[in-house]
């Protein structure tokens, strides 16, 4: 069973359905698998818990 692990932004619960859709459609053609074996896990990372060089991504941000 393939586990898609995906760390993003916050999304909406539309937003999810989507990303989950895609990435199990995805996955199962390309692994000629059925869709109903990929597993998708998201991970919501908010901006100030992520750092990019020195800097927080929340600080970065406009």
């Amino acid at each position: 069973m393939p586990v898609i692990t995906i760390d993003a932004p916050p999304m909406n619960k539309e937003q999810k359905r989507e990303l989950v859709s895609s990435f199990a459609r995805t996955a199962s053609k390309v692994m000629n698998l059925p869709v109903s074996a990929m597993v998708v896990i998201i991970r919501e990372v908010e901006s100030e818990n992520v750092g990019t060089g020195d800097i927080l991504l929340c600080d970065r941000e406009p």
